[in-house]
């Protein structure tokens, strides 16, 4: 018998109410912590989380966890780094996975050619079936994007052209001109913790030009830290550190910004404001 995730009753949320959209409480480094883990978001506003399925073989532990917490949902996806040593990824096997009433987006898929450029026509075709299958699903597609700026932007445009489904640009560190393909086609851009590192400044002007109403919260847990905790694990309960610039960005109280974000998020996560 596999043995299940611990289980949190619900959420004690004190402060603004905030959104962790993109984590991976799976992996290795918080083996044994999540309800520690869980709890310290709670403390810190985080109300919900969405973890993130890398490797489709993964997906029964990663749906279990989110079975196990109510204040957990869950995507699932091939990761571009991963796409030439997994199975391709069929629309059929993704749409069925999609039936779970946790399960909120599709992905992360996208491109990677900073640390995997040798399998790049195998990464294109896989972000593909993942578009087709945000499309026939009505959720949202999770992109990773690195140093594949002009053919996400091409990639993205072409598919929407042949038909309409809803992304963000998970973890956001790219290009202006990325930023505005992807706004310019109604998607949203996501704010992480390199959002929040001092020499991030273009970065944080790019997101400045963008409408609040498609910026996202995220951490990437259990990665790329924000200040103070740059250089150590991250953890959901670390984007109430990431909100606070946010807020500095865009001009607005925390409390106005994180409600903002909510807002933005129950819009495009439709089905984790509804489960």
């Amino acid at each position: 018998m596999t043995e299940q995730p611990p289980k949190i009753t619900g959420p004690e949320i004190t402060g603004p109410e905030i959104v962790d959209s993109h984590c991976h409480l799976d992996f290795p480094d918080f083996e044994g912590e999540l309800p520690d883990i869980i709890a310290r978001a709670h403390a810190a506003g985080v109300a919900r989380m969405v973890t993130i399925c890398t490797r489709l073989r993964n997906e029964p532990q990663v749906r279990a966890i989110a079975e196990a917490n109510p204040s957990v949902f869950y995507a699932a996806g091939t990761h571009p780094m991963s796409a030439a040593e997994e199975p391709m990824a069929t629309v059929a096997e993704l749409v069925a996975i999609a039936q779970h009433p946790k399960m909120v987006g599709i992905g992360e898929s996208g491109l990677d050619y900073h640390y995997t450029a040798e399998s790049g026509a195998v990464q294109r075709d896989s972000l593909r079936i993942h578009i087709a299958a945000a499309r026939e699903t009505g959720l949202p597609l999770i992109i990773h994007a690195r140093a594949a700026d002009e053919d996400m932007a091409r990639i993205l445009t072409e598919e929407y052209k042949a038909g309409a489904y809803t992304c963000v640009m998970h973890c956001f560190s790219s290009s202006a001109e990325l930023a505005r393909a992807a706004l310019d086609l109604g998607f949203y851009l996501s704010m992480s913790g390199i959002a929040a590192f001092p020499k991030s400044g273009e970065l944080r002007d790019i997101f400045a030009a963008a409408p609040l109403d498609r910026i996202l919260l995220e951490t990437d847990s259990p990665y790329l830290a924000p200040p103070p905790f740059r250089g150590r694990r991250n953890e959901p309960a670390y984007t109430a550190h990431t909100a606070k610039v946010g807020a500095e960005v865009f001009g607005l109280s925390l409390p106005d910004f994180a409600a903002a974000t909510c807002a933005n998020f129950d819009r495009l996560f439709w089905k984790a404001k509804t489960a």
